[in-house]
């Protein structure tokens, strides 16, 4: 039994890092500005928000992840900009690598809405050490493709990203780990580093002909042009501040969500992965949760 845990286990991660390195998240309609920098300042408010999530829960070394966001919008020379702070710990198998930007947008209107173009740039720390969450399951002395002591590398990383967006809608593309950088460890058949990774989203909101209820559909693509996320969601909102809904990442997993918004601001909210993939018979699931905190800010 913990030899086919395992080799699956194995098989998932080895995918992950030949393809997709950057992290998913189902509440990614929260989180634009943590991979799209042109979406900092957006909400024409002071944001900050934390998500926590726990994917394919009681699976051996599963990811974990935790970020924090935070974005506002300023004028300056009678010009809007915004600029915003993102960091993320994303902790699985031998790794627990933790990433650091700062954002900048340029904001202009369009239409009836506005368009910001935006950059980050910061620092990724790849940290690899030889001890698993659970050793007891495998043996990794003498595999040359694993460090046999603690490594802790930095790298330069960017990214840009386009968001346009209005009272009803919304829609981005955006590009991370744009200069690709890579890590100097020193070992046999290991040479690490980030992966360009594209993104494309929008979102709509739709009255219903009850005016408490709201449609909110979206999606989000996420590529490294080897494999891709593909990211369907649809929620319900009532009288803006109650929501639940469901969403479909193509051949990996149905999500149930669910949240409110109190009259402070404070929004919460919840998801639950339920895996299509093989490894169900091995977890039990995958839950996150959002927090985000928004007040108003004049930006005239």
């Amino acid at each position: 039994m913990k030899r086919l845990v395992f080799t699956s286990l194995i098989v998932v991660l080895t995918l992950n890092l030949m393809a997709q390195q950057d992290s998913k998240f189902s509440q990614n309609m929260f989180l634009a500005p943590l991979f799209n920098p042109g979406a900092a300042g957006s909400n024409n408010k002071i944001c900050a928000v934390a998500a926590f999530r726990n994917q394919w829960t009681g699976f051996p070394g599963s990811p974990v992840v935790t970020t924090f966001s935070a974005h506002m919008p300023f004028t300056l020379f009678n010009q809007s900009h915004g600029v915003g702070l993102n960091l993320m710990n994303d902790n699985w198998a031998l790794n627990n690598d933790f990433y650091f930007n700062a954002s900048y947008a340029y904001r202009f209107d369009l239409g009836i809405g506005k368009l910001g173009l935006g950059l980050n740039v910061g620092l990724a720390n790849y940290s690899i050490s030889p001890q698993w969450n659970d050793a007891d399951i495998m043996n990794i002395e003498g595999d040359p493709a694993i460090p046999q002591n603690e490594g802790s590398f930095f790298g330069l990383d960017m990214g840009l990203g386009a968001y346009y967006n209005t009272d009803k809608m919304y829609a981005g593309i955006s590009v991370t780990h744009l200069n690709q950088a890579s890590f100097n460890i020193v070992q046999e058949n290991a040479e690490p580093s980030l992966i360009r990774h594209f993104y494309a989203t929008a979102g709509y909101v739709l009255q219903l002909t009850n005016p408490m209820f709201e449609i909110i559909p979206s999606f989000l693509i996420q590529t490294d042009t080897r494999s891709n996320n593909i990211y369907l969601n649809t929620n319900l909102r009532y009288n803006k501040r109650f929501w639940g809904g469901v969403s479909y990442t193509v051949g990996g997993a149905i999500t149930a969500l669910a949240g409110f918004e109190l009259l402070n601001g404070v929004m919460v909210g919840y998801s639950y992965d339920f895996e299509l993939s093989p490894l169900l018979k091995y977890n039990s699931g995958s839950h996150e949760v959002t927090v985000r905190y928004c007040f108003d800010l004049s930006v005239d």
